[in-house]
């Protein structure tokens, strides 16, 4: 399929679990459409944007493992994803790639995921919880960076200290998430 196919077909896929898990599992089992459903994630303006990055959350919760060829340009792009609908699935694959590093099941991601890997998922989180961004990304950020916080020492600290900060003035799911990870953090 080549890129102007795939493209044509995202304009298919809309909020519907089924549309999403339909096209996750046809680029599943076309591993070859990964490269570009990635470059159209990463054309960060166009709308259809959007669409990739639900369809490639989509697959990561289906076969993470997928991703690990593709790692290095998904950690070296995401950070370019600005619309909120994009936002959300980027951070969400963020937490599944810490879910499972940190997992006490041996799997692939852990031998895949490298200290560059981890560092810019760290910098888009904390990114995400600093900006303006809405409840979802901060809550997956908020887990993703509480996680990777058992190996780095100081994000522990970094990631209270915005909780605090921010909890007040946020909504109640918000509120309720940071003072789930403020105790996890106490309690570490």
């Amino acid at each position: 399929m080549t890129k102007e196919e795939l493209y044509k077909e995202l304009n298919y896929v809309n909020h519907s679990r089924e549309k999403r898990i339909y096209y996750a599992q046809m680029v599943i089992a076309q591993p070859e459409l990964v490269p570009t459903l990635l470059e159209i994630l990463f054309d960060v303006n166009d709308k259809v944007s959007c669409r990739a990055a639900w369809v490639l959350e989509f697959m990561c919760s289906e076969n993470l493992e997928a991703l690990i060829p593709f790692l290095d340009t998904f950690t070296e792009s995401m950070h370019l994803v600005h619309q909120d609908s994009a936002v959300r699935p980027t951070a969400k694959i963020c937490e599944f790639l810490a879910s499972a590093y940190f997992s006490k099941e041996p799997n692939k991601i852990q031998k895949a995921l490298t200290a560059s890997h981890k560092e810019r998922i760290i910098e888009v989180c904390f990114d995400y919880m600093i900006n303006d961004e809405k409840i979802a990304p901060k809550a997956y950020s908020m887990n993703t960076l509480y996680l990777f916080g058992l190996e780095y020492d100081w994000i522990h600290p970094e990631l209270a200290s915005i909780i605090q900060k921010d909890i007040y003035g946020q909504s109640a799911g918000y509120k309720a998430r940071g003072k789930k990870i403020l105790k996890k953090i106490k309690a570490s």
